[in-house]
C-alpha cells in the first residue's frame, strides 16, 4: 500500500473543492485533489441557471427570499455570511480574475436574469451553461497552480480516522480526528493511504440514490455516507429538493430545463393547455422549486397524465435560441422545437439541502475534517434551496474554510503534529459481479422514488426503511467478500445514503419545504 503525504486533502473536484484548492495552493500549501473522472465531471458542470450577483445597496430582499424559499427554516448565520460574503467571492475568481464571459446589455452592464423564488433580477449567467463556463476557467486555473496535485479516477473508499485506523494504539484515546483517506486508483486498482493535516468533504450531492434525477452519475451521497461512518453529525437530511422541470419523453434520456425559462416568461401548462399554477401561489410558474415539484407532481396524478408541459410561446423565437442555445439544440435533437412547441417536463431529484453538519468556516465535529458545497449543510437553504445560490454557496464556503484552515496550518493549532500511520489495507481478491451491482442500485433508486420522493408517507418510508435494510445486509456482504471497485463502493454508499435520508424523513413528521408528508388514510 502506497501512502502520500499532503497538507490538505480534498474528495471532489466540483466549483467548491476546486476553489478551495487553489486558496491553500496560493498559500504554499499541498493539495491533494481527487475526483471520481474527469475533472468537468461534477454537477456543478450542468448547473445552467447562473449564480447570484446581488450588488444593491440593501440586500434585504435577498435575504428575505432565501428565508421565504427556505419555508422560513434557514439558519440566519448562513443566509447573513452569503448575503455578505458572495459579491465579493464572485467579483474576485469569476469577474476579475478568471474574465468568465457573462452575457452582458448592449451597454456592457452584467445581463441579469430572474428565476424562481427571486423577486428581483440578480443572476448572472452565461446563456444557459453558467455552471460549465464557471468549472472549466477554474478547473483550468487549477491544473496550472502548483502545489495541486490532481488525481481523476481516483475514489475516496472511507476516511482515516486516528481512532479507527492509526498504527498506535493509544491514538484511539484522542478526540475523533481525521487524518486522510484510503482511496482506490482506478486505473491500476491500487489502494492508496492518503494522509493529510485537513481533509475536505467537497464530493457533490446525493440525487443518484433515486430513479429520476439531474444529477452526474455516481452522485450518491459518497461524502455524507464516509462521513456517517466516522461519527460525524449530519443534519435535514429529509429536505431533498425535486426541480419541476426535467425533459421526458419516454425511451430518452432526461436532462435538466433551466428554471430561467420560467423567469423569462415561460409557464407550466397540462396536456390540454391550461395553466395549473396560476392558483397554487402567488408567484404561480416562478413559486419556489418544491412548490411547483409537488403542484406538477399532484396535477399528473389527478390527470393522469404522464407529464407537464412548459410554454415558451410568449418568448420570441429568436430570444429562445439565443439566450438558451444549449436546451434550444438539445430539444431539437430529441424531437422538440420549443420555438414552436410546449417542452414536456416531470419532476426529478436536484439538490440536498441537507448533508454534513457544518459551521460557517466548514467545520464538522470530527477534527480537521471540513465540509463544502452540496456536501455540507451550514443552513443555509433550510427545507428548501433557493434557485442559483448553489454556485454562489460554492466559493462562499470554500473561502471560508480555506481562511480558518490555514490560519490553522501557520499557527500549528493542529494536533497530532507527527503524521500517524494508517494500518495497512488488506482486502479479497474476488472480483465483484457486474451485474449484481447494477440491480442492487436499481433497486435503491426505484425505492427512494417510490416511497421517499416528493410525496411521502410514514407507510410507504416504512417500507422503504425495510427494504432498503435487508439490501445493506446483502451488500456488506458483498463488500467484504470482494476486491473495490468504484461501482462496488458507489453502491455501498448508495444504499447508506439511502437509509440516511429515509431515517431522517421518517423522524419529520412535520411538512416543509421539500419534505412532504401526507397522513395516512384510515
Amino acid at each position: 500500500m502506497k501512502t502520500i503525504h499532503t497538507d490538505c486533502l480534498v474528495l471532489g473536484a466540483g466549483l467548491a473543492g476546486s476553489a478551495y484548492a487553489l486558496h491553500l495552493a496560493r498559500a504554499g500549501r499541498r493539495v491533494e485533489l481527487l475526483s471520481l473522472g474527469e475533472p468537468l465531471q461534477a454537477n456543478s458542470d450542468w448547473a445552467q441557471g447562473g449564480i447570484i450577483y446581488d450588488t444593491s445597496p440593501d440586500p434585504t430582499q435577498l435575504t428575505r427570499d432565501i428565508m421565504a424559499a427556505s419555508d422560513g427554516t434557514a439558519n440566519p448565520a448562513a443566509i447573513a455570511q452569503l448575503v455578505a460574503d458572495g459579491p465579493a467571492a464572485v467579483k474576485e475568481l469569476l469577474l476579475d480574475e478568471l474574465h468568465i464571459g457573462f452575457d452582458r446589455e448592449v451597454t456592457g452592464e452584467l445581463q441579469m436574469a430572474r428565476e424562481g423564488g427571486h423577486h428581483e433580477r440578480r443572476i448572472i449567467h452565461t446563456k444557459d451553461a453558467t455552471g460549465h463556463s464557471i468549472l472549466a476557467a477554474v478547473a483550468a486555473k487549477v491544473d496550472a497552480t502548483p502545489g495541486i496535485t490532481r488525481r481523476s479516477g481516483c475514489v475516496a473508499v472511507d476516511l482515516l480516522t486516528l481512532s479507527h485506523n492509526s498504527t498506535e494504539p493509544h491514538d484511539r484515546y484522542e478526540p475523533l480526528t481525521c487524518f486522510g483517506c484510503y482511496a482506490l486508483d482506478t486505473t491500476s486498482g491500487e489502494i492508496l493511504a492518503i494522509v493529510a493535516r485537513k481533509t475536505i468533504l467537497a464530493t457533490g450531492g446525493l440525487g443518484g440514490i433515486f430513479q429520476h434525477t439531474t444529477n452526474q452519475p455516481g452522485s450518491v451521497g459518497h461524502g455524507v455516507a464516509m462521513a456517517y461512518r466516522v461519527g460525524a453529525r449530519l443534519i435535514d437530511l429529509e429536505y431533498v429538493q425535486f426541480h419541476p422541470t426535467v425533459f421526458f419523453k419516454k425511451g430518452l434520456p432526461p436532462f435538466l430545463i433551466t428554471e430561467a425559462l420560467r423567469g423569462e416568461g415561460a409557464v407550466l401548462v397540462d396536456a390540454r393547455g391550461q395553466r395549473f399554477m396560476d392558483g397554487v401561489h402567488p408567484l404561480a410558474s416562478l413559486a419556489p422549486r418544491d412548490v411547483v415539484s409537488r403542484a406538477v407532481q399532484q396535477h399528473m396524478a389527478e390527470t393522469g397524465d404522464g407529464c407537464a408541459y412548459l410554454d415558451l410561446s410568449a418568448l420570441k423565437p429568436d430570444f429562445i435560441r439565443e439566450r438558451f442555445p444549449g436546451i434550444y439544440e438539445r430539444c431539437l435533437a430529441n424531437g422538440v422545437d420549443i420555438t414552436r412547441e410546449p417542452i414536456p417536463v416531470v419532476p426529478a431529484a436536484h439538490f440536498s439541502c441537507g448533508g454534513v453538519h457544518t459551521d460557517m468556516a466548514g467545520r464538522t465535529n470530527v477534527c480537521h475534517l471540513n465540509a463544502i458545497g452540496e456536501t455540507a449543510c451550514t443552513g443555509l437553504h433550510g427545507a428548501n434551496r433557493l434557485a442559483s445560490t448553489s454556485l454562489l454557496e460554492c466559493l462562499v464556503a470554500a473561502k471560508a474554510a480555506a481562511r480558518a484552515d490555514l490560519a490553522d496550518l501557520a499557527n500549528g493549532r493542529i494536533t497530532n503534529i507527527a503524521p500517524p500511520v494508517p494500518r495497512l489495507w488488506t482486502s479479497p481478491q474476488k472480483v465483484p459481479d457486474p451485474l449484481l451491482i447494477r440491480q442492487d442500485l436499481q433497486q435503491i433508486r426505484q425505492t427512494m422514488w417510490n416511497y421517499a420522493g416528493i410525496i411521502r408517507s410514514p407507510r410507504r418510508l416504512a417500507r422503504a426503511r425495510r427494504i432498503l435494510l435487508e439490501l445493506r445486509e446483502d451488500i456488506q456482504a458483498f463488500y467484504r467478500d470482494c476486491r473495490p471497485t468504484r461501482e462496488l463502493i458507489e453502491l455501498r454508499n448508495a444504499v447508506q445514503t439511502a437509509l440516511l435520508v429515509v431515517h431522517a424523513a421518517a423522524l419529520n413528521p412535520v411538512s416543509k419545504g421539500c419534505h412532504f408528508v401526507v397522513p395516512e388514510s384510515e
